[in-house]
């Protein structure tokens, strides 16, 4: 098990990371370019499946913390009735009475997700991260969680391919911490890859309790956290 560092200790590693200081961000804008001109058809598509199948807007947009907790809008395609106001506590399952009949096709293939190229893009995201949350979650943040605040979100990530949508936050939160202090290009790609196997496999079969994972060594886990207990295949 590593010890937790200090804050200031995350913090001056990070600074140091070649691959953070550059090569990801180029990265990031090459492949969500590409994928954007690739996609551009399905994208259209779904816009028009969205508008006709339901009231409301096309897009969900939303203001969330993002690196370094800066606030910026992300936006991904409509999945839930419009004028909906979400819970920043709830779990929200794919069999939500809330999500509409295309919005749990979306959620269950992630499509719901793509528009967020365009905040790759804008870099306010990367391809591969924590995924953001509310303004209210991350004001509540201790030094601890702040830690997954020290690189940008991402569109998927370690939690987004290791937890499903029942798990609790303080399980997701430890993954992201542990691709903080891990993050590399071999990780990132790792990651990408595990969220094609998530998207065939889906997430019941691919969800792995966070204690029982090979990224267990990375984090101290806190006494007060709830997490799930390390039962299961490793991850």
């Amino acid at each position: 098990m590593v010890p937790m560092p200090t804050a200031s200790e995350v913090e001056t590693r990070i600074s140091r990371s070649c691959w953070l200081r550059g090569p990801k961000r180029v990265c990031d804008v090459l492949a969500a370019a590409a994928l954007l001109l690739l996609l551009s058809p399905l994208l259209l598509v779904v816009s028009g499946l969205i508008k006709v199948t339901s009231r409301g807007p096309v897009f969900f947009v939303q203001t969330r913390g993002g690196w370094r907790g800066r606030s910026f809008r992300l936006v991904k395609f409509r999945t839930m009735r419009a004028g909906r106001t979400p819970d920043p506590k709830e779990l929200v399952p794919l069999k939500h009475p809330d999500i509409t009949a295309i919005g749990y096709l979306l959620r269950r293939s992630k499509i719901d997700e793509l528009p967020q190229l365009f905040n790759v893009l804008a870099g306010s995201m990367s391809l591969v991260g924590p995924r953001p949350t509310l303004l209210d979650q991350v004001a509540a943040y201790d030094p601890f969680r702040r830690q997954r605040l020290e690189v940008r979100p991402g569109v998927t990530g370690l939690a987004q391919v290791y937890c499903n949508a029942l798990v609790p936050w303080d399980e997701r939160i430890l993954y992201d911490v542990a691709y903080v202090r891990g993050c590399g290009p071999l990780l990132d790609l790792a990651i990408l890859m595990r969220t094609i196997l998530v998207l065939f496999a889906g997430e019941a079969k691919t969800t792995r309790p966070f204690r029982a994972s090979r990224f267990a060594r990375l984090v101290e886990v806190p006494a007060d956290f709830e997490t799930l207990p390390a039962e299961g295949p490793q991850g």
